[in-house]
Formats: structure tokens, sequence, C-alpha cells
């Protein structure tokens, strides 16, 4: 069985949005190859609208999806921070209340 803390697992999904699909994947390669995520996806080709130094942004962005542990979490946040070319990188950890066990079990497995 997985590990829990107060009845949650110890997994996080890391959502993270990059400006080029290369760079997506050159920051996926580098968090698998170092053990800070077992798995990451990307989703090409999303539309996003914020507010930067107040003007409106329209802009095509990346998706990552990076499986982890909350151990990991702010080493994985750092690597990122040091590879992204974005002054400020969304970088958001959202926890994985239950799921299949043996999939969770990998994930924990994968991880440093």
């Amino acid at each position: 069985m997985n590990k829990t803390t107060k009845g949650k697992t110890e997994i996080q999904f890391i959502y993270m949005t990059t400006g080029s699909k290369d760079e997506a994947r050159i920051i996926g390669r580098e968090l698998v190859q170092s053990r800070l995520a077992a798995c990451v996806n990307i989703f090409d080709n999303m539309n996003s609208f914020y507010m930067w130094e107040g003007k409106l942004q329209d802009d095509n962005e990346v998706v990552l999806v990076a499986k982890t542990t909350r151990k990991q979490v702010p080493k994985l946040i750092e690597k990122v921070k040091s590879i992204h070319r974005y002054d400020c990188p969304c970088i958001v950890s959202l926890p994985v209340i239950d799921g299949n066990p043996d999939f969770l079990r990998w994930i924990e497995n994968e991880v440093d």
C-alpha cells in the first residue's frame, strides 16, 4: 500500500507551464533523469491569458504535469526554476488524494 499522511497519499502532481514544447521537453527529461519525477506529461498548444507588468498577455504555452512525491517537491521546484526561461514560472503542487495503488507505488519507487 502507498504511504499516506492523514488519509492522503504522499503523491503530488506538479502543474507547470512553459513557452515552448522544446523547453517543456528539456524540463521533463531533466526531471525524470534526475529522478525528481517518475513521469512528466506534456500538453502542447494551450492558450493563456494573463496580466504581466500591467499588460494583458495572450500567449500559446505548453503544460507539463510531473508525478512525484511530496518529499521531492522543493527539489523539483528549484530544478525547474534553474532551467526555466520565465522570470516567474508557474509551478504548483496538487495533492493526489487517491488512485490506483499500483500506480501510486510505482511513482514512489521511481523517485529518489
